[in-house]
């Protein structure tokens, strides 16, 4: 007899975790952190009355840094309100952000500049804190779903949203597993210093751009640049867990 095409409930069910960089149009996140030096981590996403709002930390090496990616997001068209949370219930609800510096916010604007729901609506769900930096938001979600029907949705996502999605990182259970790109073992200021210096190509011959220069653009020192470096690129070349 042949196959029904029905999945039994009792049949295991593959989850698969999956690293993506984005970009969309018309998000504040991605506007508000493009050519700084402060980032964002959203620690949840919620939707009620019509409004989305967004409970967020900025962080960066200086209060400076972190004070003009505020400055932005207040004066975003994107945004409807940003509130800033200077009272905390313990210690523990203090994020832990890379940066020297933080602060936490709540953010609110309108549900149609969001790519939140395109993902959860696909099955796509948040398993770790969203990041935006330079840019681009880093998800790592998980979905239970075929690899081919992972890309089908992703290909969706792409063409409701206009969005640039990169797959970063896949990575099921079983024995048929594909380890996340070693770009997602560095950490915050580690991508970021890596990142820059393959985008100005750094690693070019004749080089393109100085560890000076790039520091600059960090706005760090020219030795703590290339100390973020050196630790991404040993990351990255396995010879540091």
């Amino acid at each position: 007899m042949g196959s029904t095409g029905i999945q039994n409930s009792t049949d295991p069910i593959q989850t698969t975790q999956v690293s993506l960089r984005i970009w969309h149009p018309n998000c504040w996140t991605l506007q508000a952190t493009e050519d700084t030096d402060a980032g964002l981590v959203a620690h949840g996403v919620y939707e009620r009355d019509g409004v989305v709002t967004c409970r967020a930390t900025a962080y960066g090496d200086t209060t400076a840094m972190v004070d003009e990616l505020i400055d932005r997001i207040d004066a975003s068209e994107l945004t409807d309100e940003l509130k800033i949370i200077n009272e905390y219930f313990g210690p523990t609800h203090r994020s832990t952000a890379a940066g020297n510096a933080t602060q936490e916010l709540l953010v609110e604007y309108e549900p149609h500049n969001s790519i939140h729901d395109a993902f959860i609506s696909r099955g796509f769900l948040p398993e770790q804190e969203i990041r935006a930096q330079r840019g681009y938001e880093y998800w790592t979600v998980i979905v239970t779903a075929p690899r081919a029907r992972i890309q089908d949705r992703l290909d969706e996502i792409r063409e409701e949203m206009n969005a640039d999605i990169t797959i970063e990182g896949i990575k099921s259970a079983g024995t048929n597993t594909v380890q996340a790109s070693p770009v997602e073992q560095l950490s915050e200021r580690q991508r970021e210093v890596f990142e820059l210096a393959r985008s100005e190509e750094y690693y070019t011959w004749p080089r393109e751009a100085s560890a000076s220069e790039l520091a600059t653009q960090v706005g760090v020192s020219k030795t703590t640049f290339l100390e973020h470096l050196r630790k991404a690129e040993a990351k990255i070349l396995g010879n540091e867990s």
